[in-house]
């Protein structure tokens, strides 16, 4: 499983999973993006595997933490979320499958990619103000069955969280506000770090003594990101632009990353 870590790199573990918890309880995504670099270059778990295998997990963790948070301010749809995390493991079955005879540096390209997209339609979506009431309907159900099952899909294909993927999935198939769907995408996002990581540990590829301090902070984390975001939802739009901005510098950063990749 790789060499024992010191008690600083436990620590830095710590604060590693306060950023990503923080980052799950403000936006409901960014989880997987962030802890796999943050536990390999500034943790110093050099087997990648090792690396994803443990983010996994704490990244489950983490957003089952802050989806408790969301829940205990009335921020998730419920039924919708589910229906949705449902269809969506379906569909990362099927895209981890997929994504495993792409080329690794390739796949995290097309990613970055498909997240500047993502990114300019929150932002061109930014001034709609959402139904708080939404609830689930026969109209509103296909729709979820069928973004849900893509965004598995891409989120197994691609190998991360899906967070930023599933937000936007949400409130385009219901029509909800940002608020709402920030909590009830992390339903998701605790499904999909599930499945991974139990394969991943059925390898022998997880840390667990550093997955557990890493969801130690990333409770802390997440009690005050999620904060945050109630009190940013009262502004219209604040939420969804610095959403908007969080997924252009991770995905200019991966794209900058694989080029390097690339070249070498």
């Amino acid at each position: 499983m790789g060499e024992p870590l010191s008690l600083l790199q436990y620590g830095l573990g710590a604060g590693a999973g306060s950023l990503v918890g923080f980052t799950l309880g403000l936006v409901g995504g960014g989880g997987s993006i962030l802890a796999v670099p943050l536990i390999v270059y500034l943790v110093g778990v050099k087997d990648p595997h090792l690396a994803i295998g443990t983010s996994a997990f704490a990244v489950a963790a983490n957003a089952f933490a802050n989806l408790l948070n969301h829940a205990r301010h009335g921020a998730v749809k419920w039924k919708i979320a589910l229906l949705f995390a449902a269809a969506g493991v379906v569909g990362a079955a099927l895209g981890s499958s997929l994504g495993k005879a792409v080329d690794g540096q390739k796949l995290l390209a097309l990613f970055a990619v498909l997240m500047l997209v993502v990114g300019a339609l929150m932002l061109r979506g930014r001034s709609a103000a959402g139904d708080p009431h939404v609830i689930l309907t026969a109209r509103n159900a296909p729709k979820l069955i069928g973004t849900g099952t893509a965004t598995g899909m891409l989120s197994g294909f691609f190998g991360i969280g899906g967070g930023f993927l599933i937000v936007p999935s949400l409130m385009g198939s219901t029509g909800m506000p940002i608020y709402y769907a920030v909590g009830s995408s992390l339903v998701g996002v605790t499904a999909f770090g599930l499945t991974t990581a139990f394969n991943y540990a059925l390898a022998g590829w997880v840390d667990w003594p550093l997955a557990a301090v890493f969801i130690g902070g990333g409770v802390l984390g997440g009690l005050i990101g999620a904060r945050l975001a109630k009190t940013m939802s009262s502004r219209k739009g604040l939420l969804n632009t610095v959403f908007a901005g969080l997924i252009f510098v991770v995905a200019l950063y991966m794209l900058y990353q694989s080029a390097q990749a690339l070249m070498a």
